[in-house]
Order: structure tokens, then sequence, then C-alpha cells
């Protein structure tokens, strides 16, 4: 009887043994892979915050108000707003449609170019690149820069300028406006040319 006592006693020292020994490979070999993958991904830190947008929107259209009275619709692919930089600004990298509206919500003006950017603390706007604006009058301006200023309420540029009348086409260099275009002056004014004959050229 002792002598089975003994056997007993043995045979359940082993496999307990084997049971705490397959434990403690199944718990360490557990922690060797919670380990590994305690590290979490690391993203690296913002260095420059002023050049990361505040803002990116893709296929925009916007309306602008000024004293609850709708102002302006801006149309475009991408509107960045960098609001950290040192002059925080709004970037139009792919181009912008603009309509500017009067009281009486008529658009009196609208721009279109293939890029813009708008200075918020100086509230100018600069806009380059096939820069294209009709007025009420149905006058077409063509220029490749062109700076409005929303302050002073007016336009100019030293740049190369076409206007397209019902009847003549003016060319020159340098122009100021007012905002809606109705009065402007070409600093430098290179010819006048009747439509007839330029779309002859």
């Amino acid at each position: 009887m002792l002598f089975f006592k003994i056997v007993n006693t043995i045979l359940n020292y082993k496999v307990n043994r084997n049971i705490t020994t397959a434990l403690t490979v199944v718990v360490v070999l557990f922690l060797t892979v919670t380990c590994s993958n305690d590290k979490p991904d690391t993203i690296a830190a913002v260095v420059d915050r002023s050049t990361l947008p505040k803002l990116h929107a893709t296929e925009i259209t916007t309306v602008i108000s000024d004293s609850g009275i709708t102002r302006f619709r801006i149309s475009a692919p991408v509107w960045d707003i960098y609001d950290k930089a040192n002059k925080p600004y709004w970037e139009f990298p792919k181009g912008i449609h603009f309509e500017k509206f009067d009281v009486n919500l008529v658009v009196d003006a609208n721009i279109h170019a293939r890029y813009a950017k708008f200075n918020e603390n100086e509230q100018i706007w600069e806009l380059r690149g096939k820069v294209r604006s009709t007025n009420l009058q149905g006058e077409l301006f063509e220029t490749e820069q062109l700076f409005w200023n929303q302050r002073e309420e007016k336009f100019y540029s030293d740049s190369l300028i076409k206007i397209t009348q019902k009847s003549h086409i003016i060319t020159g260099i340098g122009f100021e406006s007012n905002q809606t275009m109705t009065k402007y002056l070409i600093k430098q004014p290179q010819g006048i040319f009747p439509v007839d004959e330029e779309e002859s050229k």
C-alpha cells in the first residue's frame, strides 16, 4: 500500500512539473511576442507648422459674406489655409473662379485664374496664370498677373494687359481699376485696335 502511494506521488510530481514547465514556456513565448509588439508606430514630429495647412479642401464652392450680405462666391479644385505662416494666407494652387456680387446679389465682376493666393492680414489677392475677368459691360480683361486689394477696393497690375471691348481691343503695360472694373487706367498704353482688325491678324 505504501509502495502505491509513493509511486502515485512521484507520478503526480512529474505531471505537475511537466505542466508547470509547459505553462512557463507558454508564458515566456507570450511575453516575448507581446513585448516585441509593444512599441507603437512612431510619427515624426512636425518641425515647422507654418508649412502645413490648417484646412485642405477639394472641389469646393463657397460664399463669403460681409455684415450678413453675400459678397463673393468662390469655386476651386483645391483650397489650402495656412494659418500659422508668418503672414497667414489662403492658397488655390490649381486655380480659382471668383464672382463678386453687388448689393442686389447681381454678379458685377468675375475672375478666373490658374493660381490664386489671398493674404489675410493685408486683404490682398494675387491672381496668376491666364487671368481673365469680365465686368458688367461685358469687357474682357486678360493678363498674367493681377492684384486685388479688398480694403482699398481696387485692382492693379504691372503686367501686360489686354482689354477687349465691343468695338476695340486695348493693350498696355500696368493697370489700375476700381473694384467693379468699370473705371480703369492703363499706365503705358501700347495700342487701340478695332475688333475686326485684331481678328483679321
